[in-house]
């Protein structure tokens, strides 16, 4: 007997998916037939995300690709996407960092047609569903596939949560997301001191780097904003109070900044 949409929803409700309607009626509208549905609702039940079931996500009006093992772009990311669309000059040159399925660049790309975005991320498997999303993606540590090259823009959605933190994600996060995309280490901040370190080196003067932050990093970063050379950042928050992310701009001494966690290597011919 084929199931029906309340029956659905009954059931994720009861498997604890806050947002049940909403995922019924994406499983019902995705499920080619009725042996699949029943699949994906069991897989769901047990906690594995929903955009590695269907394979999909929407993202700023984008549909993104999502294959298991790759951390799952969040909404509150949304708003770095478009605030570093806003920034990306007509021909100018952005990368994101850490860029996992590619949503940053994505909507980058989408807007700024003309510019030239890449992503990077250390992770194989993110770099391959990067590029299914249409993102020049390339495999490497930060900064260093990029060379000597410049850019306008710098974005990142780096592993912030404290690692004694960890605990407190929902309990499917924690069973099934990759903890290399969640662990910030002891403060939640050491990938996110590299990814400054990283971007004073990519970013011509006066460009922009955006990073996405949670609790009160924003107290705790600033030190390290100012020894690589940035600006005085901005920060926003969503409609609930909770810290979202910082953005700041490099002065004329933020390139060649002294201090480490990204040495360059020459993999990639973007401009010089």
């Amino acid at each position: 007997m084929p199931l029906d949409a309340r029956t659905v929803v009954h059931r994720l409700a009861e498997a604890g998916c806050v947002a049940a309607d909403e995922e019924a009626d994406e499983l019902l509208g995705a499920a080619p037939d009725g042996a699949t549905l029943e699949a994906w609702i069991c897989r769901r039940e047990q906690g594995e995300p929903l955009a590695w079931i269907t394979g999909t996500l929407p993202f700023c009006g984008h549909t993104l690709h999502v294959e298991p093992g790759v951390y799952v772009p969040r909404l509150q990311s949304e708003e770095l996407a478009r605030r570093a669309a806003a920034l990306v000059p007509r021909d100018g040159w952005a990368v994101d960092l850490c860029t996992g399925a590619g949503a940053i660049a994505v909507h980058v790309m989408a807007e700024v047609p003309t510019a030239t975005v890449v992503g990077v991320d250390i992770d194989i498997r993110a770099v391959a569903c990067a590029r299914r999303n249409g993102v020049s993606a390339l495999v490497g540590d930060l900064g260093h596939p990029l060379g000597s090259h410049t850019f306008d823009v710098v974005t990142a959605v780096a592993p912030y949560v404290p690692t004694g933190g960890l605990r407190f994600l929902p309990a499917d996060v924690q069973r099934y997301e990759p903890r290399h995309a969640l662990d910030g280490g002891a403060d939640g901040l050491d990938l996110v001191r590299r990814v400054v370190a990283s971007a004073a080196r990519l970013l011509r003067p006066g460009g922009s780097l955006l990073i996405e932050l949670g609790a009160d990093q924003d107290q705790a970063l600033p030190p390290t904003l100012e020894a690589s050379g940035f600006d005085t950042p901005d920060t926003w928050f969503d409609e609930d109070g909770d810290l979202r992310g910082l953005s700041t701009r490099a002065t004329a001494r933020a390139t060649g900044s002294g201090l480490p966690g990204d040495e360059s290597g020459d993999a990639w011919g973007g401009r010089g």
